[in-house]
Parts: structure tokens; C-alpha cells; sequence
């Protein structure tokens, strides 16, 4: 063969196997086409999961420790009035959340050993979800292509991140992202709610006649406790082998906030931070659930409020209180302000 066709050649060799990585991700294949072989412990536990169908590399999926449900979610949760004694410090965080006047409360020393609630909140079908390795506190609404699921964990990670299941498909969902990544479901998203990641007092005082989860069984977990301790503080993520952000630190907090994020050192020099019509705000207040032994003796890492300014007033922005490396490791090439 003459150097001008091997060179032809190589040119059609390359431009295929750019039509082919195209077509997998347009159709969600990759996985199954390009990737890892699906390990037997997997089929034996997943029998309805479409491994043939996925978004990403296999080989990025690891074990967290616990097997398929391990980690139980909460199904039915269980509430009092706010009013009412929770146990719960003042300052101890919870994920805040309204829908149509219904004021829920969850506490992260409940979701820290459960990491999944499903629940109905306002009449919208929720997934109120909390991933201790990202420190990610995130609400889906359950319901994709008119269909309400039910959300378990898998026990496995991807970049440290909670690998989520639906029962209805046992697909795999990305918590950080919200999206399938394995399974029928692969390529759906499903709506991110807005929710505060807030202290009790604080959720108190924006609903007085709000409701507080509170563990149905209180023997299960040793609830009030932080089976991470030292972790927001650590030099290194657990369970992560990608590549961390240059410059700033991989533990280090930031405000994740529609595909850029912002040091929550910053926020918190600044009290108050303007990027055209997002206000995000920061006060002390509200203790890290990762820091001590004692949720409630966890050092202030304060409350944080983002908030679209529109004509018709203020609304709640979806956010996310998480790591450099995870906002890093799931968005490369997206800005962190310092």
C-alpha cells in the first residue's frame, strides 16, 4: 500500500471511530459497545438491569462496600411539628424544602445512614437524597416520561458520587447529576427542586407550622452520630481516583449553581455574592454533619441561600453544597470563582 492510501486509510479509520463514539453517546451504548464487561456478581444481584444500555465506561463504577440496598432508603418517612421536640439541635442541618405550603424538614443525621428519602411532598413525588462523600444534598421530583419511581441505592459509587436505582426499571442513576447512566432509563434527567441545605432554626423560623423527619425506628442507626468523622477536613476524598482541580483544594466547599460554582470562603468574606440575576448569600448558623463524632458539635459551616431576583419578587435557585473535586470530577471545564 502506497504511503498517500495508508494515509487515506488512517484518515477513514479516524473519522469512523469518530462517527462511532458519536452514535454510541446519541444512543446510549457506549457502555456495552465500548466498555468494561459486566461483572457476573452484578447480573446475579441486578437480573432487570439493561447493561447493554449506558453512558459511561463501566470501569468507572465501584463498590462503596454495601451491597444493593445496604444503605435502606426511607419510604415511608415520618414526621412531628416542628413545634415539637425532635432531638435535634438548633443548628444541626437539615434539607429544607416547601412545595405548595407542605414544609418538610430532613435531617442530615437521618439521611447521613439512609442517604435516600422518597416522599410526597405538596402533592409532588419527591427523592429528598444526600450523598456524604460529595456532602450533596439534592431533591429530585420522582416522576420521568409520566411515570413516578422509586428511588434505592446501589451501594456502588462513581467519583465518590451515590449511584442511585429506580425500582421500576433498576436503572442507575448519577446523583450529582440527576441522570441514568446504566439501564433503560440511560439519558433521562430528572427535575432538580429547589431546597435549602439549612439549620433547623433557621427552616423553623421560615415555617412555624412546618413538619420535622424523624426516625421511625430510633434502635436502627445510631442517628445524632457522623460515622465520617474528620471528613470535610481531610487532605483527600475517599474512594476517588480522578483527577482533582488545580489550585484549590480538593476538600475545599463550593456553592454549585446552574453549571459554574463559587468558594464557599468567598460567599462567606462577601456575605453576599451578585452574578446577574442570582443573589447568593451566606450566614453563620448551621453545623457540618462530616466534622466531629457529634453531628451537633460539628464545626459552622454556615447557611446558604441562592435566589433568582424576577419581576415578581424572589425565588429559590437549586444548589448544591459540595466538594472542589466532585463539582471538579463531573464538570471539568466549568468555572469555580475565588
Amino acid at each position: 500500500m502506497s504511503l498517500a492510501a495508508d494515509g487515506m486509510w488512517s484518515r477513514y479509520i479516524r473519522q469512523g471511530r469518530r462517527i462511532v463514539a458519536t452514535l454510541s453517546i446519541a444512543f446510549a451504548t457506549a457502555g456495552a459497545a465500548l466498555g468494561a464487561e459486566v461483572p457476573t456478581s452484578w447480573l446475579k444481584a441486578w437480573p432487570h438491569t439493561d447493561f447493554n444500555r449506558t453512558s459511561i465506561d463501566l470501569d468507572e463504577i465501584q463498590s462503596g462496600g454495601p451491597p444493593k440496598d445496604g444503605i435502606p432508603s426511607i419510604d415511608n418517612p415520618v414526621f412531628v411539628s416542628v413545634a415539637e421536640d425532635t432531638g435535634l439541635a438548633d443548628d444541626e442541618p437539615v434539607i429544607g424544602l416547601s412545595i405548595a405550603g407542605d414544609a418538610r424538614a430532613y435531617p442530615l443525621q437521618i439521611l447521613i445512614w439512609h442517604e435516600i428519602a422518597n416522599d410526597v411532598v405538596g402533592g409532588v413525588p419527591v427523592a429528598v437524597t444526600y450523598c456524604p462523600l460529595c456532602n450533596a444534598a439534592i431533591v429530585f421530583d420522582r416522576r420521568v416520561d409520566g411515570r413516578t419511581l422509586s428511588f434505592g441505592t446501589t451501594g456502588k459509587l462513581r467519583r465518590s458520587d451515590l449511584v442511585m436505582y429506580d425500582r421500576e426499571t433498576e436503572s442507575w442513576w448519577q446523583q450529582f447529576l440527576g441522570e441514568a447512566i446504566v439501564g433503560k432509563m440511560t439519558g433521562r434527567t430528572l427535575k432538580t427542586v429547589p431546597a435549602r441545605l439549612e439549620s433547623l432554626a433557621r427552616f423553623r423560623s421560615r415555617h412555624p407550622n412546618g413538619k420535622v423527619q424523624v426516625p421511625d425506628d430510633p434502635s436502627l442507626r445510631p442517628y445524632g452520630r457522623n460515622p465520617y468523622v474528620g471528613y470535610d477536613t481531610a487532605v483527600q476524598p475517599f474512594l476517588f481516583e480522578g483527577a482533582l482541580p488545580p489550585e484549590i483544594p480538593a476538600m475545599t466547599y463550593v456553592v454549585a449553581v446552574e453549571g459554574q460554582a463559587w468558594l464557599l470562603d468567598l460567599i462567606r468574606r462577601q456575605q453576599e455574592i451578585r452574578s446577574g440575576d442570582l443573589i447568593i448569600s451566606w450566614s453563620p448558623g448551621n453545623r457540618s454533619a462530616l466534622d466531629t463524632a457529634a453531628i451537633a458539635q460539628g464545626r459552622d459551616v454556615g447557611n446558604v441561600v441562592v435566589q433568582r431576583q424576577t419581576a415578581n419578587g424572589f425565588i429559590d435557585v437549586p444548589y448544591d453544597l459540595t466538594f472542589a473535586f466532585v463539582f471538579h470530577a463531573f464538570r471539568p471545564d466549568a468555572p469555580m470563582h475565588r
